[in-house]
């Protein structure tokens, strides 16, 4: 929410209740310490004279507070407003959070928005309370402690993995914005925690924070079901695989625990460290409100028979439990030409289909994952020798890759939806439900209902949901796909295969 929307009223509740759920939503300025919390902060509840709410860390450090060390504000959950809305300022916040504004500066996130860096600064300025500049600079101090409190990397070169220009800079801000020094920060953390920390040699283990309740079935499921041998790796409740970052590449392993994902990171470049825990978060959707989700849910399923499985109850047949999660994607031109590949065969075929295409033209790579995903360059020049299929698919997603690698297509999470979905229909062999699928995960859109979806139709059709009259449901449409893609596939018609998409079998 901007600064202009924040009610009062309802901020100083949820500081006084110490509700985490509004952990991320905004921060708590508190005028007579110079110091700004998270909602949950467990210090004594300040005074209503003494306290203002701002809607980002950037603001209240732009007014000159310092962040808490007792509650570490910047280590909550990311707002979920900046996938729920639309606007300039919440793309801009994805693309800050990706780190375009340290790789190319703020021109490089004006073009990629497609305003001028004066009214993006205007804009931001007055939904957010900070400019682009110091919204990068609060997303640099939260990477810096980052790294100062979970590795034992030199301080030069957690001032360069941070973004830093300078090591002055690096130190300025951090005690700006922390009030103590880099090694005062260290200290402190060894002390409260041990002195504990592995040597890092490129290898981090982070814990991210998730709004609770979440549904780690369905997580857990989608990421064992689409993984593509040589690319992913799922075992033990392990996510495992390697993907291409601004300066090279690092694999990851996910897994999920309460209240938090154990990311294991090994960067080539502790450069790619922020944008590649941004991604992370935006793959998993852990920046989700599943409270307000579920609660709006319900709402719109009053009087259906998936409105208790939503609440948490059971029936004899199927529990949905609450916090579902949309599942977004680690790199939007892969997520694009998987899915093309994808189209009219089941998982199962797509998984084998993309392996090859992975074997024969991905960069080989050391390490547990030995393929990078092949840029769209070389599946461009080179992608008809090794897909095979139908030739109007084949000649489909070679077109795409070209588009791609021409820059004639633009994937990234700045666009508009809208934008988007219209420069997707432009493409052969792209039809709405692939555009509205690669929309909702590439943007978290949370509002895309797939309608003409097999699965969803099944589903919606077992719960006696009427899909022309699912605007009610609205902004939260996606989580009503997911809803019911998982109630259906629990359910698989009787006498017929599992159903994939577009042709009513497993979600792609």
């Amino acid at each position: 929410m901007s600064a202009n929307e924040l009610d009062f009223e309802r901020c100083y509740r949820a500081v006084a209740t110490r509700d985490a759920r509004f952990d991320g939503h905004f921060v708590t300025a508190v005028r007579t310490t110079g110091i700004y919390c998270r909602p949950s902060c467990p210090a004594i509840t300040p005074k209503r004279t003494n306290v203002t709410f701002l809607p980002t860390a950037a603001a209240a450090q732009q007014s000159g507070f310092r962040a808490c060390r007792r509650c570490l504000p910047d280590a909550a959950p990311g707002s979920p407003l900046w996938n729920t809305r639309a606007d300039l300022a919440s793309r801009a916040m994805r693309l800050i959070g990706d780190g375009v504004i340290e790789r190319g500066g703020v021109p490089a996130l004006a073009d990629a928005l497609g305003y001028s860096q004066r009214q993006l600064t205007r804009v931001l300025t007055s939904e957010l309370g900070a400019g682009p500049l110091a919204l990068a600079r609060a997303h640099r101090a939260h990477t810096a402690r980052l790294l100062i409190q979970t590795t034992r990397l030199s301080m030069s070169d957690i001032a360069f993995a941070a973004g830093f220009a300078s090591i002055r800079q690096f130190n300025d801000t951090v005690r700006e914005v922390f009030a103590v020094s880099p090694t005062t920060l260290r200290e402190e953390s060894r002390r409260r925690n041990g002195d504990t920390l592995p040597a890092t040699n490129g290898l981090l283990t982070l814990r991210l924070p998730y709004r609770e309740p979440l549904d780690q079935s369905w997580l857990e499921w989608f990421l064992a079901a689409h993984v593509v041998p040589g690319l992913e790796l799922w075992e033990n409740g392990i996510y495992t695989r390697s993907l291409r970052t601004p300066h090279g590449h690092t694999t990851i392993r996910l897994s999920i625990q309460p209240g938090h994902v154990r990311a294991s990171l090994s960067l080539q470049d502790m450069r790619d460290l922020a944008p590649t825990v941004a991604r992370i978060r935006h793959f998993l959707d852990l920046d989700a409100d599943p409270v307000g989700i579920d609660e709006a849910l319900t709402a719109g399923m009053a009087g259906s028979p998936l409105h208790p499985h939503v609440s948490g109850d059971t029936d004899p047949g199927i529990t949905l439990p609450a916090g579902i999660r949309v599942p977004g994607c680690l790199d939007g031109p892969e997520l694009l030409l998987r899915t093309m590949i994808g189209q009219q065969i089941s998982v199962a075929a797509a998984n084998t289909h993309t392996a090859r295409l992975v074997q024969g033209l991905g960069e080989t790579i050391t390490g547990p994952i030995p393929h990078l995903f092949p840029t769209a360059e070389t599946i461009a020049e080179r992608g008809s020798e090794v897909l095979t299929g139908p030739g109007r698919r084949v000649d489909a997603i070679v077109g795409a890759a070209k588009a791609l690698a021409t820059g004639d297509l633009v994937l990234h999470s700045g666009r508009t939806a809208a934008d988007l979905r219209r420069d997707l229909l432009a493409l052969d062999g792209v039809g709405p439900w692939t555009a509205d699928y690669v929309t909702m995960r590439l943007l978290a859109d949370p509002d895309v209902l797939l309608h003409s979806d097999l699965v969803v139709r099944r589903g919606a059709g077992l719960l006696g949901i009427d899909l022309a009259d699912a605007a009610r449901f609205s902004p939260w449409r996606s989580y009503l796909t997911m809803h019911l893609w998982k109630y259906a596939l629990a359910r698989p018609a009787e006498g017929t295969p599992k159903p994939s998409t577009q042709t009513g079998r497993t979600p792609r």
